[in-house]
């Protein structure tokens, strides 16, 4: 078990690091490039894995199952914030909207086989609509649900979806040139977080460590109610763990910070929150593997 874990995680941590070591020597701006992967990679892997995607009726618990793993934590960190005299919407967002491209992607996709991309695009679809309409809601009271329908990713999406529902085949090439655009998305995306580790501060750990343990904690309850309520293939069911516990995404500090909502806290919670991940993530994985597989 233990070396199964470590061959999982080896990819994705060393291309973190070796984002980590580029940050260090070369101090490269990865900033055109995540607005490059925002707007065109990732874009192009959400088309070409939905494409050919079984969408029926069976897909719908994992579209539950993913609703529940956002919003119920927001719902819980309501009693949570009020008891430890926090501000909501600093707190919240971390806890709803969690690494579920930079880290779960690739995490899946190495552990789980290239049959697990599209339901990991899927659950990824699905938080970051959240993200910039419920999440962007709870920073600021002038948030517009239609920013989600004019996001990339979404328009993908929809684009994918309602190809593969009309039974229209994709010229093989613009399949193909799809396909390749978005292989690029899963590298820039650990680079990209691993530079970010050059960012954390000592100041932040203990506010970094109580986020984390708040998360794990929150995230748990979501996967206890959908390990319970919600019918998930075996697969989908250990996917939930992970996609339920993730440590929180770099994009809650790029809302905060443009919002001005505590960004110094928020920037603490992410970095660390995600440089935990070395520890939570393998724990992680063993507790999905000794699920049933039934």
């Amino acid at each position: 078990m233990f070396s199964q874990v470590i061959a999982i995680l080896f990819p994705v941590m060393a291309l973190a690091v070796v984002g980590y070591l580029l940050a260090v020597w070369f101090k490269p701006d990865f900033r055109p490039l995540n607005k490059m992967n925002l707007v065109a990679f990732t874009p192009a892997l959400v088309f070409s894995s939905l494409l050919h995607m079984k969408l029926d009726m069976s897909q719908l618990p994992l579209i539950g199952a993913s609703l529940i793993a956002v919003l119920l934590p927001g719902l819980l960190m309501i009693p949570i914030c009020h008891w430890g005299n926090w501000q909501y919407k600093t707190w919240a967002p971390l806890h709803m909207f969690r690494n579920s491209g930079n880290l779960a992607i690739p995490i899946f996709t190495y552990t789980f086989g290239p049959q697990a991309m599209p339901a990991a695009v899927m659950l990824m679809v699905v938080s970051t609509c959240l993200q910039v309409s419920v999440g962007q809601s709870i920073l600021k009271k002038s948030a517009s649900v239609a920013q989600v329908f004019v996001s990339p990713l979404f328009l993908s999406a929809v684009l994918a979806i309602a190809i593969n529902l009309s039974g229209v085949t994709v010229w093989e090439p613009l399949y193909q040139a799809s396909d390749l655009l978005g292989q690029a998305c899963i590298p820039i995306m650990l680079l990209s977080l691993g530079s970010q580790m050059t960012n954390m501060q000592l100041s932040g750990l203990k506010i970094g460590i109580i986020s984390t343990l708040q998360s794990l904690a929150t995230g748990f309850v979501a996967f206890a109610l959908i390990y319970w309520l919600i019918p998930l293939p075996a697969m989908q069911m250990q996917m939930m763990v992970l996609f339920t516990m993730l440590p929180p995404a770099v994009m809650n500090y790029l809302f905060a910070e443009q919002c001005q909502v505590e960004p110094t806290k928020v920037a603490s919670m992410v970095l660390f929150g995600n440089f935990f991940a070395i520890v939570t993530l393998p724990a992680l994985l063993v507790f999905a593997f000794s699920l049933p597989n039934s």
